[in-house]
């Protein structure tokens, strides 16, 4: 059956920051690659004009690196504006004679999931959400029990195939490579398990602190932000079976099978620090007790993965800006190399940012009549070139209704599932020192060989 292209945008919270930083450069890339030329209505309780809105749009544009003239242009001409309460039926009123004949929106709820409900009865109170389909953004709650309220208030307007859960780190191009990589080279795919893979590490360091979102980050801490979300995300892609065929629900299916079987996490497995300073920061409690980094040991169940750790490292204040993937391979036993010295594990390294590179660590002969060798790295570097911002990919899949980027219901369960139990016990908090690698304790996590520690950028 044929899937309807959204034929209107409606974005809630158009006044809001997350829009002028993401949404509106991502809509003027649309544009320009002539994937929008649907009608794009902000809906907001700041009372603006339309002409008002667009020098907003404008004005993020300005800010943005890649700005387009003739896109922007063309972009301005999209806009219409609509100003009121969430709770009051005359906004959605007049969303309706803004929405003129569209007959199948894409509604994009950029604001607080507090207020999701009330704009959700909104669009069902006034008919607006018939053949529609809806985008929310993280956090999906703030926990198991809050995350399943959520959905079920989202299915009570939208069936499950209209809803559209953004976690931009899907969108991100060198996540997706990770699925091209393995699924793409079978001599890799081949050896993608517990017989000869010793474990995985995947570190995301970030110099910066809050950078001013002290208040936000006081309700959220590292492992609410980006383990349960983006982490776990790149765990699925680096352990999921491979699709049963190229539909996005049969993508869905896979990662959220490989969510499924990630183990709940036992405390003893998790090390929290918060750095130096973070507790007078603005909108920080002085005696914050919310971590600012974390080191965390994972296990999936099922033969494939059996004892393998996924070592997962998060944090601010860190020495460098970078995210990346380790997966180290068993080293090889064999006597007449042994005999001599024995060589190092290989592994694979993915860089997703700064830079975007793959590197395979490998073992080379030295010359000479002894078999003693030395590490060798090769490196494929990736230039960005004309990439997709994640915001541009995700929000015009959603327009033709491709959700194979998306989290599904129970997905975005199974990932509150594996970080429970260390919402609700107390875990001891750490202090570390800025510009460092977190608090020596977290090297409890790990154990031998100790923790890999990525570059920035070059």
């Amino acid at each position: 059956m044929a899937v309807s292209q959204s034929d209107a945008l409606i974005l809630f919270g158009a006044s809001g920051d997350l829009a002028h930083r993401k949404i509106f450069p991502a809509l003027q890339a649309m544009v320009r690659r002539g994937r929008l030329d649907a009608p794009v209505i902000g809906v907001a309780r700041t009372q603006w004009s339309l002409e008002q809105f667009r020098a907003r749009v404008g004005e993020s544009l300005a800010k943005h690196p890649g700005l387009d003239v003739q896109a922007s242009t063309k972009l301005s001409g999209l806009l219409r504006y609509v100003s009121g309460g969430y709770g009051e039926t005359a906004t959605f009123e007049r969303l309706r004679k803004e929405l003129s004949g569209a007959a199948h929106p894409l509604y994009y709820l950029a604001v607080p999931p507090s207020i999701f409900a009330t704009v959700l009865e909104g669009l069902d109170k006034t008919g607006c959400a018939r053949d529609a389909r809806v985008v929310v953004e993280k956090p999906f709650g703030r926990d198991l029990k809050s995350a399943q309220a959520l959905n079920r208030t989202l299915r009570a307007s939208f069936p499950e195939q209209a809803i559209f859960r953004i976690d931009h780190y899907l969108g991100k191009e060198p996540v997706q490579n990770l699925l091209y990589f393995r699924f793409a080279n079978p001599l890799f795919e081949g050896v993608w398990n517990a017989r000869h893979i010793e474990r995985v590490q995947i570190t995301m360091a970030e110099r910066l602190g809050v950078a001013g979102r002290g208040r936000f980050y006081e309700e959220a801490g590292a492992i609410r932000d980006v383990v349960q979300n983006h982490m776990l995300m790149v765990i699925a892609c680096l352990t999921m079976m491979e699709p049963a065929g190229n539909d996005h629900e049969s993508v869905r299916e896979a990662r959220a099978s490989a969510l499924k079987t990630i183990r709940p996490l036992n405390p003893y497995d998790v090390v929290r620090g918060q750095f130096r300073g973070y507790r007078q920061e603005q909108g920080v409690a002085p005696d914050s007790r919310v971590e600012t980094f974390a080191a965390l040991r994972f296990y999936l169940d099922g033969d494939r993965w059996a004892n393998v750790p996924f070592y997962v490292r998060v944090g601010k204040r860190l020495p460098v800006t970078a995210t990346e993937v380790l997966i180290e391979f068993k080293r090889p036993c064999c006597p007449v190399l042994d005999e001599y010295e024995p060589p190092l594990a290989d592994y694979i390294r993915f860089q997703l940012s700064p830079n975007v590179s793959i590197a395979l660590g490998t073992n080379v002969k030295l010359p000479g009549e002894a078999l003693v060798g030395k590490r060798t790295e090769l490196v494929a570097h990736q230039g960005s070139g004309d990439d997709m911002d994640p915001y541009e990919r995700l929000i015009g899949d959603a327009m033709s209704g491709d959700a194979r980027l998306f989290a599904r219901e129970d997905a975005v369960e199974a990932a509150w599932r594996a970080v429970a139990p260390i919402l609700t016990s107390a875990t001891p908090l750490y202090d570390y020192e800025p510009n460092t690698w977190g608090p020596n304790e977290a090297d409890r996590i790990i154990g031998e060989g100790g923790w890999h520690n990525p570059q920035g950028a070059i």
